[in-house]
């Protein structure tokens, strides 16, 4: 790297158990198209001294072949890596770097600016803990500053840093700076964000970014690093309520019955109260098991076996909870769904749903309203098209385990999948349970039937190629079928 760490030359295995313990924090940068995010998290890794030389001088070199700058190397390519960013000069998939300070591990996704990537950025705002939202402080807030920070809060990120960049191409002005906190205050009363902080940078210059700039001598707020250093993330764990998703159940032999899962919230100790769901079997933890042997207690992002005291019933896809503190178990649920497939959703058409360990099958049986993401207004709809939102009312066909999103991110959250093609097509944030009584849950299979239809004619075309093998496989399956 371009500096060397002392203790990882003097004391590898000592060095490994200090990361190994930090805190790691995820962030994601968002804004407009060019506000400098790629840049931004360039000039991070660059004087953080986290580079390779190899890799600095690769990216100097890729600087002249793309033309990308005027200075002596682009930054931002250090992040874009696809080939077609680096030509146009835009970010286009979600793309991670990781980095590490003396007093945290960072994980960083940078998102795209382009509104038909809003579905990129959902995916890469989905597990963060911070969103850097970028404004250009010669234009202000933009359409698409407005869109992110409605995803971020609609993805439950509790702490927002709305970086004013290109602070040296308006003389670092105090007055535009705080114009624009103005206007993003303002903005922001809308949202459900309750850390809002502000910061006035130059992610090519570097200023305000890692090291203070003598250019901002009225600014007396933190760099952007030590914000990110310091913005305290225990408040933001869910320490109260207690859920592990089985994930496998391990029995070696009759004498061991141990449930496998990670903790989503929440702590457990031997002796606790607990609940199977759905079943509603009740016992007592046993022990608590980890791959360093047993441990006293287990909290949140944990990897645990739980044994129990008394023989219930609990299966793969089933969840432990304390006794007291239960979660929804209902066959309906209202939510906010992030549409990321080309096809339109369809009202009634089956789908597969998976929430944290349980797949279901479940229809959409209504959309109460679609939400513009650029104004926040909303308006009644049918269907969902790409990178649109809206809250939705959903049925399922078996009872599914949840939390409202806002109490738990990850019980609270699910996605959507294509049955015939397996794809992901929308992601889902509950926002409450829902009454099925009255509404129309039925399936359509009109769509199913019209795929079958188009297979069948685009078969019919081939027959005369096929094989007779082929030919002998494509009757078994049919007959089998029908």
């Amino acid at each position: 790297m371009i500096e060397s760490n002392t203790l990882l030359e003097d004391d590898i295995l000592g060095y490994l158990d200090q990361h190994e313990n930090k805190e790691l924090m995820r962030f994601l940068t968002c804004g407009s198209v060019d506000d400098g995010k790629s840049t931004l998290i360039g000039r991070l890794l660059h004087d953080s001294k986290m580079i390779f030389e190899d890799h600095l001088s690769a990216i100097k070199n890729d600087s002249k072949k793309f033309n990308t700058t005027d200075g002596e190397f682009d930054l931002a390519l250090l992040v874009d890596g696809l080939q077609s960013e680096r030509e146009q000069g835009i970010t286009i998939d979600v793309a991670y770097r990781y980095f590490t300070t003396d007093k945290r591990k960072f994980i960083i996704a940078d998102t795209p600016g382009h509104e038909q990537y809003t579905r990129n950025m959902a995916t890469g705002a989905s597990n963060c803990d911070l969103a850097i939202v970028m404004v250009d402080a010669r234009h202000g807030m933009m359409t698409q500053t407005r869109r992110h920070s409605f995803i971020a809060s609609l993805l439950g990120i509790k702490h927002v840093v709305v970086a004013i960049n290109k602070m040296d191409l308006v003389d670092f002005s105090e007055d535009r700076y705080n114009e624009i906190i103005a206007d993003y205050q303002e903005f922001a009363k809308q949202l459900k964000i309750p850390d809002i902080r502000f910061a006035p940078i130059s992610a090519l210059r570097g200023d305000n970014v890692v090291n203070r700039s003598e250019n901002t001598p009225w600014y007396d707020g933190d760099t952007l690093m030590e914000t990110l250093e310091n913005i305290e993330l225990s408040k933001d764990r869910n320490l109260e309520n207690f859920r592990l998703p089985v994930q496998y159940v391990i029995r070696p032999n009759l004498d061991f019955r141990g449930f496998a899962g990670t903790i989503t919230s929440g702590t457990i100790k031997p002796g606790d109260d607990v609940v199977s769901l759905p079943s509603g079997k009740a016992s007592k933890v046993k022990t608590i098991s980890t791959f360093d042997g047993d441990i006293p207690q287990a909290g949140a992002a944990e990897a645990v076996t739980l044994t129990l005291e008394d023989e219930i019933d609990v299966s793969r896809g089933d969840m432990l909870v304390k006794a007291g503190d239960l979660p929804h178990v209902s066959q309906g649920v209202k939510a906010h769904v992030i549409w990321m497939a080309e096809e339109a959703m369809k009202l009634h058409k089956q789908y597969s749903v998976k929430f944290v360990s349980k797949k279901a099958q479940g229809n959409v049986v209504a959309i109460e309203h679609k939400i513009d993401v650029n104004t926040m207004e909303t308006s009644a709809a049918d269907t969902l098209a790409l990178n649109e939102i809206g809250l939705c009312d959903l049925s399922f066909d078996l009872p599914v385990i949840f939390d409202k999103y806002e109490d738990n991110r990850i019980t609270g959250a699910f996605i959507i999948i294509d049955r015939i093609t397996n794809g992901t097509v929308g992601a889902g944030m509950i926002v409450s349970d829902l009454d099925l009584a009255g509404l129309d849950t039925s399936v359509s299979t009109d769509d199913l039937k019209q795929d079958i239809r188009k297979k069948l004619e685009s078969i019919g075309e081939q027959l005369d190629t096929a094989s007779e093998a082929q030919l002998i496989s494509l009757y078994k399956t049919l007959n089998d079928a029908l």
